[in-house]
């Protein structure tokens, strides 16, 4: 049954990472300042090229899911190595909130002529569950270091 789920969630996280790829490669040719543009102008625009360089921690931290499931996997949950993914995913959520932040920062304050409401509340919205995922991170690391922590202890009264 473990291995099934662990199997499971390893889909989940490819099929997440791919859709986001092909997202971040197909969505900027519809976007409305891309109208008239040619493919090689519309990834040379700012905002599109400081996605692409935002989304790198989010795939760090998918990766690092992948690895943290390999882990399981291989029965070394209770390991410094998971302990070691569990901390770097949370750093990417905390990583991956601060662009977006930096980027609402941007579209509200110099981006003139649209409306940034939209932006705004997904981005609010996006914020949110980085964070969300950065505590639930913090308190994983926490209890398995402390789990592990027990355990070397354990093995050296025994």
């Amino acid at each position: 049954m473990k291995k099934g789920s662990t199997l499971f969630l390893k889909f989940v996280i490819c099929l997440i990472a791919i859709v986001a790829l092909a997202w971040l490669i197909w969505f900027p040719q519809l976007e409305g300042r891309a109208a008239n543009l040619d493919l090689i102008s519309i990834y040379k625009d700012p905002l599109i090229i400081y996605t692409f360089i935002g989304s790198i921690p989010f795939f760090v931290g998918l990766y690092q899911g992948f690895k943290l499931l390999g882990y399981i996997d291989s029965d070394k949950v209770f390991s410094q190595p998971s302990v070691n993914a569990v901390g770097k995913i949370k750093y990417c959520a905390i990583a991956f909130s601060g662009f977006i932040m930096l980027g609402i920062l941007y579209v509200r304050l110099f981006v003139q002529g649209d409306d940034p409401a939209g932006v705004t509340g997904l981005s609010i919205v996006t914020i949110f569950a980085s964070i969300v995922i950065a505590t639930a991170a913090a308190v994983f690391q926490s209890l398995l270091q402390n789990a592990i922590d027990i355990k070397s202890e354990n093995d050296l009264t025994v």
